[in-house]
Formats: C-alpha cells, sequence, structure tokens
C-alpha cells in the first residue's frame, strides 16, 4: 500500500459564515471548523462594534479598520507580551494570554485575509 496524499480540494472543508449579515464561503483544514468558526464570530463582533461605534457603514472599511485593529493588538502582545492583555483583546474576548500560540495566531490571520478578501471581492463585484 503506497500513501498517496490528499489534493488541496480534498483537504479543503467548506463552511458557510456570515459576517454582518452577510453570507460567505470560507476554506479550511479538515479538524479547524471549531477555531475557523470562533474566528468569525470574534471578528462579527469586532466589525459590528466598529460599524455601531462610526459613522460609516461600509462592510470594506469596517473589515479593513477590524482587521488592521486585531493586527496591531497582536503587534502589541507579541512586542509587549504584559501589555497585551490591556490591548483591547480582552474586552470581546477575554484576558489575552501571555504567550502568543503562533501557529494559532496564524491561523486566525489567514482566516481573517480570507474573510476580508471575500468581502472586497463582493464588494468589487457590485460595481461592475
Amino acid at each position: 500500500m503506497s500513501a498517496k496524499s490528499a489534493s488541496p480540494a480534498e483537504r479543503a472543508v467548506t463552511l458557510d459564515v456570515s459576517l454582518l449579515g452577510r453570507d460567505y464561503k470560507v476554506a479550511c483544514k479538515p479538524g479547524e471548523e471549531g477555531e475557523l468558526r470562533d474566528a468569525v464570530a470574534f471578528l462579527d463582533r469586532r466589525m459590528r462594534d466598529i460599524r455601531e461605534g462610526s459613522k460609516t457603514s461600509s462592510t470594506e472599511r469596517i473589515a479593513v479598520m477590524a482587521a488592521l485593529n486585531r493586527a496591531h493588538e497582536f503587534q502589541r502582545a507579541r512586542t509587549h507580551p504584559a501589555a497585551g492583555a490591556d490591548a483591547g483583546a480582552g474586552a470581546a474576548a477575554g484576558a489575552a494570554p501571555a504567550v502568543v500560540d503562533a501557529a494559532a495566531a496564524r491561523r486566525r490571520i489567514a482566516s481573517m485575509r480570507s474573510a476580508i478578501d471575500q468581502v472586497l471581492s463582493a464588494s468589487q463585484e457590485k460595481l461592475l
């Protein structure tokens, strides 16, 4: 019996998710569905907070602001681990960990990039 590696399509699981009431299909690795759903819920809460606190209703701008806020919090936690808990992440998702799990952070960033790409793509399609 020879070990045959699965193709990328066989390794991916597609989930239907919703951000700000808009539905998207997002791919992830098998077994990571729960993490992706958690990331989507986190991002949706952040995006709703931004929408409520700003004068913009542009989903694209809200998504970019949420991504920038999270990237800033991530960078602050990496640079100043003790200050990471005060970086604002704790307000929406509990206290931030003192040590960053790099693999988990990369997965969350990839999930956020995917969500942002889909929002931007949907926005571009509406312009056409």
